[in-house]
């Protein structure tokens, strides 16, 4: 026999852990007997062309029932139970950082999800205020509660002084499923941002008049006479190093130069270096 003769409705039980679970099985064949086969909620063989499988307060995490039939032969289908939980918990929090962000560098997020199930179901989403980011989903098989945790990597600029991260864990359990997907998301992560606007100036006098320039790394960055300006708006760990002022003339070359160090600690305004030199 290609099909067995029966139908099952649903097709996939899904159900709250110690929720209340049923399902049909019916056919439109004559038989010599039909039932349903479980740990919990058997059906004994009956005439019925309509018998439920029914449990109260469904706490077998690996239930595997089926209906099966005696027409021709005997035959048998499974009704996939999936039984899920949603999480005790879910939290944000930074890994190895407390306090106050420096713009520019680098910072790792950790999302906590605490006892959900099935894991193969579960969605970690992050958000920064209403944008999500970034989303992870899950290969373990495992049918009971399970702790996952995921990370994220950020790098804030000003922009994101005052920002709002959150981690959303979210069920998709299929058309069969709860809709909307059943979610518990973090309390936010507020996030403060130091950031610091540097100007370096430099001045020159000489006979003739000397051309000035700005380099960094041996790079020319900003060329002039008398007096250059070079400003440095967004001073990071990526842009902090030794800045050198050069003049120079038909009689010779002066160099000045300074240090741009990033510090942990910072007051997320706007810092005015001014470096007079004259030759």
């Amino acid at each position: 026999m290609s099909q067995c003769p029966i139908q099952l409705i649903p097709r996939r039980a899904v159900v709250r852990y110690g929720d209340d679970v049923s399902a049909d099985c019916k056919t439109s064949v004559p038989h010599k007997g039909m039932g349903w086969e479980a740990s919990e909620g058997a059906v004994p063989m009956t005439r019925d062309s309509l018998i439920t499988w029914r449990v109260s307060n469904l706490i077998e995490w690996d239930i595997q029932p089926f209906c099966f039939i005696n027409h021709e032969e005997q035959c048998q289908v499974e009704l996939p139970v999936t039984i899920y939980k949603t999480p005790d918990s879910v939290s944000i929090s930074i890994v190895d950082h407390s306090g106050p962000m420096i713009e520019g560098k680098q910072y790792e997020l950790q999302c906590d999800v605490h006892d959900v199930a099935p894991v193969q179901d579960l969605t970690v989403k992050w958000y920064k205020g209403q944008t999500l980011l970034n989303q992870t989903t899950f290969t373990d098989a495992s049918k009971t509660p399970v702790n996952e945790t995921t990370r994220l990597l950020i790098r804030p600029d000003r922009a994101d002084d005052g920002a709002q991260y959150r981690c959303e864990a979210v069920l998709e359990l299929g058309a069969e499923g709860p809709q909307p997907p059943p979610k518990e998301t973090s309390d936010p992560l507020n996030i403060t941002v130091y950031y610091s606007n540097i100007t370096l100036e430099c001045t020159s006098t000489g006979n003739p008049e000397p051309e000035m320039w700005w380099s960094l790394k041996n790079k020319n960055i900003s060329t002039g006479r008398r007096h250059i300006t070079l400003n440095i708006e967004r001073a990071t760990s990526s842009n902090a190093g030794v800045y050198t002022c050069s003049a120079t003339n038909t009689f010779g070359r002066k160099d000045k130069s300074f240090v741009v160090e990033i510090r942990g600690l910072g007051c997320g305004c706007e810092n005015n270096m001014i470096f007079p030199i004259r030759y």
